[in-house]
């Protein structure tokens, strides 16, 4: 399983919090790529809900990470 911030970005609208079904159905009805739907399915968690995407790609970057200063502009 891989993720790469292009593949993350069809989660960001995920109803959250989903369980690993409702994600590979939200994935499949939004026509992600069959990437997304793989790594999905490599998930462990069968009924467990994933409250967000840092849940499944913990290295996923947030808004912390990138130093940009909105207040700049």
């Amino acid at each position: 399983m891989y993720w790469t911030l292009e593949l993350a970005s069809y989660l960001e609208d995920a109803p959250w919090p989903a369980t690993k079904d409702e994600l590979i159905d939200y994935a499949i009805r939004s026509g992600s790529p069959n990437e997304v739907i793989e790594n999905l399915q490599e998930l462990e968690e069968e009924n467990e809900p994933y409250e967000n995407i840092e849940e499944i790609w913990p290295d996923y970057p947030t808004k912390e990470d990138f130093f940009f200063n909105e207040d700049e502009y």
